[in-house]
């Protein structure tokens, strides 16, 4: 890669990268002297925050970095104002490997001796790749791309190119994004990923191909999604992380329109706290697919026509007939702060939701208030996936035995509890079960036998030492302090003290169950679980 020496060739808000690491980008803003240092220097605001100063120094303030730490002065001939499209093709797919790339291939053997490594059919694949006309398929990221170069040169080039990834270089100018899409007749993917993009998006014309667009971490905001919509006619994939976008500002309207292919929008890791700000996303039409992990919401709805009315209000142009979210089938909610039962229960709402996120949210997390994965299966009435994991159908009926007899153990003394349960009467009615206290009454052992659940408890401690599980049947009203004082004498326990772990299925960890106070079926356990025994630190 070039870089270059003379700071004339510097200009602010220039994208560059120091010239040892292109993965180190930054932005221009300063070209100058500084105080009590001789000749020229480069002020740089570091994409990555680790740097020496704010844009001051000794007391001087020379430019406003965007924190304490991300700014630094550099002498020219260590920035790098990047390089052509076409060089940095040539970098990665005709260049020869070095000396040092070949060094690297090895294995140790037995001996510790270094043996070669020859990559099968490697001469063949550096052929292929070096005929570039051939290419469908190209990675530059991080090679410091700052421009397209030469009119027409890729076109000649790289005539059948269908997906490009230019993650991670000095891209800004949304005309140099237009003139490479230009020369690509057949592109349909583009990954612009960590480039810091100009906020006026001019000079781009409409990329009639394109399919799939990342622009994640590109400081992109919606008003310039409003703007781009235009110019993506047949865009499906739309991936737009870590922009740090909190709301959905529209044009003209309060919903957002136009999408007609769109089929999945991808807003991770942004900042919206409003359910609001997504229900403008809720009359698009082909939407399948909402990626909102990571976000700060806190409540979910599903709307109504009225909520939609209230939002468009006297606009002529949205169609009342048009049923919201009508085809989404996948909806990433991860890692919010959702933490009510009505969020969760207002998911049965949409009509053909099946794929469902709910982890690292307090209302899915036991340890912090939260319900089981089982009472989220019971309550979500077709979700066919939850927080990655399939739900199966015998899953799916034992989970919703286990729940329609915890709400019962509640009920007794409590009948306001029923309407914290909306799918109760109904799954109590499907699977048949009688509405009784089990292991309580004048009835004897039969209805006592009614209430015995069969747990498996399966020792995990290291200093207890390998055990075989065993099997035991249990009343569902056992609590877990009891649950534990009979592991003490099932596993000759002596001075430890256990520590148990629900096992659930489709849950990636167990679940502590700390609650001694609680019963088994208070916290989820049911016919055939599994608990983990390990042993207090």
């Amino acid at each position: 890669m070039q870089s270059s020496s003379d700071s004339s060739t510097f200009k602010l808000d220039q994208r560059v990268h120091s010239t040892n690491d292109p993965r180190r980008i930054g932005t221009v803003k300063y070209i100058g002297p500084v105080e009590g240092h001789p000749g020229t220097w480069v002020g740089v605001d570091w994409d990555n925050g680790e740097a020496k100063h704010d844009g001051s120094l000794n007391g001087v303030r020379y430019f406003e970095a965007r924190s304490q730490l991300s700014g630094s002065f550099v002498r020219a001939q260590n920035l790098t104002a990047g390089i052509s499209f076409i060089e940095a093709l040539y970098i990665r797919y005709r260049d020869q490997p070095t000396q040092e790339d070949e060094d690297e291939m090895y294995v140790l053997s037995a001996s510790n001796k270094r043996v070669s490594v020859q990559l099968v059919g490697k001469e063949k694949i550096q052929d292929k790749l070096s005929r570039l006309e051939e290419l469908t398929g190209a990675s530059l990221s991080y090679l410091g791309v700052s421009n397209p170069g030469s009119p027409n040169e890729i076109r000649n080039i790289v005539p059948n190119l269908k997906e490009l990834d230019l993650t991670g270089n000095l891209l800004s100018e949304w005309k140099d994004v237009g003139i490479i899409c230009e020369q690509l007749p057949s592109l349909a993917a583009l990954n612009l990923s960590n480039n810091s993009m100009s906020h006026e998006i001019v000079g781009l014309p409409p990329l009639k191909s394109i399919h799939i667009l990342v622009l994640n971490n590109t400081g992109i905001n919606w008003t310039q999604i409003e703007v781009l919509k235009d110019l993506l006619p047949v865009i499906e994939e739309l991936h737009l992380m870590g922009n740090g976008i909190n709301a959905i500002k529209t044009a003209s309207s309060s919903i957002v329109h136009g999408f007609d292919s769109l089929r999945l929008l991808n807003l991770e890791e942004n900042c919206i706290a409003e359910w609001n700000e997504i229900v403008k996303l809720s009359q698009l039409r082909s939407l399948e697919e909402l990626h909102l992990n990571k976000n700060n919401l806190n409540h979910i709805f599903y709307p109504d026509h009225d909520t939609i009315d209230k939002l468009v209000g006297g606009d002529e142009s949205h169609d009342q007939s048009c049923i919201p979210f009508q085809n989404l089938r996948c909806l990433l909610l991860g890692g919010n702060n959702i933490d009510d039962l009505a969020s969760v229960d207002s998911l049965n709402s949409f009509p053909k939701l099946i794929d469902i996120r709910l982890s690292e949210n307090p209302i899915a997390d036991p340890g912090r208030g939260g319900i089981p994965r089982f009472v989220l299966v019971a309550r979500l009435a077709k979700v066919e996936i939850l927080n990655g994991s399939e739900v199966s159908t015998r899953e799916r009926k034992e989970s919703e035995i286990r729940y329609v007899r915890l709400v019962i153990s509640k009920l007794h003394g409590n009948p306001d509890e029923i309407k914290q349960h909306p799918r109760f009467v109904e799954l109590k009615n499907f699977h048949g079960i009688e509405d009784e206290r089990s292991s309580v009454g004048t009835t004897g052992p039969q209805k006592m036998a009614s209430g015995l659940l069969s747990v498996t408890l399966k020792s995990v401690a290291p200093s207890i030492g390998e055990k075989p599980p065993l099997t035991k049947k249990l009343p569902a009203a056992t609590t877990i302090g009891k649950l534990k004082i009979l592991c003490e004498t099932f596993f000759k326990l002596g001075s430890i003290r256990p520590k148990l772990f629900l096992q659930e299925e489709g849950s990636p960890l167990p679940i502590l169950l700390d609650d001694e106070m609680a019963t088994l079926m208070d916290v989820g356990i049911g016919n055939e679980s599994t608990v983990l025994v390990d042993e207090e630190s």
